[in-house]
């Protein structure tokens, strides 16, 4: 593969001398603990905001105190403070009746309250106060008197219930992560599923492989198909069957079932011998090489894409780039949980400022990838009560196990990342935005995104903590064609695999207003997913119907062996494919 020059600000950043900034970025490698302390240090330059703040909280803790008094004779009393309505670590009715317990809870958040006044008094730009109340945050989550045995009053149940048999399982639990999770809860029992087995079952062929990528076909279900082939591109940063995680919770199948002509990408992962590749080795040799090989197997001019997360940041680039080179092998695009824009990355922007993504370029020039648990426990502490700490209580406290469930499962068969490409995309995509500021170039050419006018559909979820939906709207608002957007319900995840049920929804409004929440006041609700809605946009962008194709791939691109095919199954340390 063709090298690329490293991002900018990388060479620097390199040098072994660092030591110092390398201890810190194994003990802290967010730098979390030194935003709080800047936080700190700019707070204390501002006396009256902090008497304000302080006087808050002395006002705060007489109320607190009466309250938990008052508990001793009445356990009805209203308490001061209240948790946030979807936190569900106080669910336990001793938090409100046993005056101990209640008075421990009011604490906790009374100073988490307090610290938060503080860190606005500090007076900080917008960066740096997302990364500090980010910080306090994750310290609370972890602090919480929820995730210790002697102030969860569940787990002390559990324990007298059980004769202290739930306590000696959850620290055998402990001690397995510690061995081996390196400490952290482990979230699901993956050991039953297994891609081919009961995972990604979406009959196909590998078609094409390369060094980056396998390609597969999928065998027709219906006896006619349209006339335009579709494409689906996954992030590199996880296997490619979220979009085909089983029967009945695929996307695939379902655009299979609905008459669609279907591919995928499914993408290597890397190990140290591709620490050099580049993202624009992985723009060409990722979707660019893959619809090139679509067109030659159908006969069609165009496809229709279907992109999830990074995957859409990188074929936003592909169309992009056929708008300046004058081939545009792309016909329609979607994007799911899709930035573009990454002016506003949400609190994963406290992970991706210059200290942070220094680190990060050091450590990956040691191994020459970013290993895969590090992003995904990135996105865990996103979301830490939820994703950690109720593992934690969970596995540790309550001495059960963790579940089996098949989206955990596949969340859980993450991929690494080149160190040059990683590091290229943080910088020009996080840092930098250079495509929605027009500064995006490939091979000397400059990348507008007002140039891509082809129709796009753009998905995100209303509770998606890894791509905030009023971030992924903007998508619809940059590029160029005529662009539907459409809100789902649930999350990053859930929001994709998201099959016709009753608790499905979604929102459309077919003016695109210039700020999201405009265009959410207007949004009319639907009680379906939003795959019948897509279904339905993507048929009318499709073709003709045709016969269905009757076999897989073409004399040129024969069929090489059954999906979900070799690069899904090949965990860290798996030998070479030959």
């Amino acid at each position: 593969m063709e090298a690329a020059s490293i991002g900018a600000g990388q060479s620097d950043v390199l040098n072994p001398s660092r030591a110092g900034d390398q201890i810190l970025d194994g003990l802290d490698p967010a730098h979390l603990a030194r935003a709080l302390m800047g936080a700190g240090i700019k707070a204390a330059s501002n006396p009256a905001g902090v008497s304000i703040a302080l006087l808050k909280a002395a006002a705060g803790a007489l109320k607190v105190g009466a309250a938990t008094l008052a508990k001793t004779v009445d356990p009805e009393v209203p308490a001061p403070l209240a948790p946030g309505p979807k936190d569900q670590r106080w669910s336990a009715k001793a938090w409100q009746d046993n005056p101990c317990f209640f008075g421990l809870q009011q604490t906790y958040l009374l100073a988490k309250n307090l610290t938060d006044d503080l860190i606005d008094a500090a007076g900080l730009n917008e960066a740096e106060h997302r990364k500090a109340s980010f910080a306090a945050s994750f310290a609370f989550d972890a602090l919480a008197p929820t995730n210790m045995l002697l102030t969860n009053p569940d787990a002390l149940a559990k324990a007298a219930a059980t004769g202290g048999a739930s306590v000696v399982k959850g620290a055998a639990n402990m001690l397995h992560d510690l061995r081996h999770n390196d400490g952290w809860p482990s979230k699901v029992d993956d050991s039953g599923f297994e891609p081919g087995l009961n995972m990604a079952l979406t009959p196909g062929k590998v078609v094409y492989r390369t060094e980056l990528i396998e390609l597969m076909q999928y065998e027709p279900q219906t006896e006619q198909t349209y006339e335009i082939p579709m494409l689906f591109c996954p992030p590199w940063i996880n296997k490619y069957y979220i979009m085909d995680l089983a029967p009945q919770k695929s996307l695939i199948e379902w655009a299979v079932q609905h008459g669609h002509t279907c591919f995928t990408i499914s993408y290597r992962n890397p190990d140290e011998s591709m620490r050099d590749t580049s993202f624009e080795d992985y723009l060409r040799h990722g979707p660019l090489d893959a619809l090139r090989v679509v067109r030659e197997i159908t006969g069609q001019e165009k496809a229709n894409t279907v992109n999830v997360c990074l995957g859409g940041t990188l074929t936003a680039l592909a169309m992009a780039h056929g708008a300046a080179t004058g081939d545009e092998p792309i016909h329609t695009a979607t994007f799911l949980n899709t930035l573009t824009d990454f002016s506003d990355p949400g609190v994963l922007g406290a992970f991706t400022d210059e200290p942070t993504v220094a680190g990060l370029e050091r450590k990956m020039a040691a191994q020459g990838y970013l290993e895969a648990a590090e992003m995904a426990r990135t996105f865990d502490a996103i979301r830490a009560n939820d994703l950690i700490f109720q593992y934690v209580v969970n596995n540790w406290l309550l001495g059960e196990d963790p579940p089996a469930f098949d989206l955990l499962a596949w969340n859980n068969d993450s991929t690494r990342m080149p160190a040059r490409m990683h590091s290229s995309y943080l910088r020009r995509c996080y840092l930098q935005n250079q495509f929605a500021n027009g500064a995006f170039e490939v091979d000397g050419t400059v990348l507008s995104a007002a140039d891509v006018t082809q129709d796009a559909y753009v998905l995100s979820a209303i509770d998606d903590h890894i791509v905030p939906w009023t971030s992924a709207y903007r998508t619809a608002t940059l590029l160029g064609g005529r662009n539907r957007f459409v809100l789902s319900s649930s999350g990053h995840i859930a929001g994709i695999v998201n099959p016709p049920s009753p608790k499905a929804r979604h929102w459309t409004n077919d003016q695109l207003s210039e700020a999201p929440e405009q265009w959410l006041e207007g949004a009319e609700q639907h009680q379906q997913t939003w795959w019948q809605d897509w279904a339905a946009w993507v048929g009318q962008r499709a073709g003709d119907k045709v016969k269905a194709p009757e076999h897989l791939g073409s004399a040129a691109y024969k069929p090489m062996e059954d999906a979900p095919g070799l690069y899904v199954k090949m965990r860290p340390g798996d030998a070479e494919p030959t």
